[in-house]
């Protein structure tokens, strides 16, 4: 009796060694993919990063159409963008702010849990028919989206075939300058184009011939309140990324933060 038990104490542990390695190796898979997800990954979260607050900036993981989720265009300027933006909503505003971001997969119901939610590059993501109801259902929830980072004729197209099957029946109107979503904690009647970081190197302002105009668009719903709000031919993201740059202008980030804080005090109070 003691011989066998002592055997299958020794396979048991055997087994729960087995399972707690196997655990640590997909946590740290898991943690591997997602810095290589991110463009700049921050390895070192601060003291207060996961400290309860009353608004989290939460990144939507989407499947692209170029290549699934693996280094997919979801994560473009993260985390250093979030971060720096959690930044100056903290010193610009009294709304407690998590210092951290949350990753928010399409897929999942956890969605419904975070009422604002920040996707770039939409230009490149794809959406399937029960992504888009879910994302419709927790729009017409009182949920917000904001969409960012995407340039020109064709890569418009691409974000409105997943839009479409999200609102076929709300069209994409431009924002008018009256809009409370420009008002809520700064007037942005003067509002221009925000590049990307290549800006410094290339002077340009736009990233595609066909995308030298910024638009502010969104989809509204039957009250009036904004439910998209879409940032075309603007990289905020990088904005926000490179604010501490000295070599990005400064009024480019300001206009970016401003626009970033508006949405996010609009989203809580409209």
């Amino acid at each position: 009796m003691t011989a066998r038990f002592l055997l299958v104490s020794a396979l048991m542990l055997t087994a729960i060694g087995a399972l707690f390695g196997y655990q640590q190796r997909a946590g740290q898979r898991r943690n591997e993919q997602y810095e290589r997800e991110m463009q700049n990954p921050s390895y070192e979260d601060p003291p207060d990063a996961w400290v309860e607050a009353e608004f989290t900036f939460a990144r939507l993981r989407y499947r692209s159409a170029n290549g699934g989720r693996r280094r997919s265009s979801w994560g473009t300027d993260s985390n250093k963008a979030e971060r720096h933006l959690m930044e100056g909503v903290r010193r610009l505003t009294r709304i407690h702010a998590r210092s951290v971001e949350e990753i928010i997969d399409v897929d999942s119901d956890e969605i419904y849990k975070w009422p604002w939610l920040y996707a770039v590059e939409v230009g490149q993501w794809q959406l399937n028919e029960p992504q888009a109801k879910r994302l419709r259902e927790y729009l017409d929830r009182g949920g917000f989206l904001m969409v960012d980072d995407f340039h020109g004729e064709r890569e418009w197209k691409v974000f409105m075939d997943s839009l479409f099957l999200i609102y076929p029946d709300r069209p994409v109107v431009d924002i008018p300058s009256s809009d409370p979503i420009f008002h809520t904690v700064f007037n942005l009647d003067d509002r221009f184009q925000v590049p990307g970081y290549q800006y410094v190197n290339s002077g340009s302002t736009y990233e595609r011939y066909d995308g030298k105009e910024a638009h502010w668009r969104g989809v509204y719903d039957d009250k009036g309140r904004v439910q998209v709000a879409i940032c075309h031919n603007s990289d905020l993201g990088d904005a926000w990324e490179w604010s501490d740059d000295p070599q990005y202008p400064e009024p480019f980030a300001g206009l970016a933060y401003r626009m970033g804080l508006n949405y996010i005090v609009y989203s809580m109070t409209h």
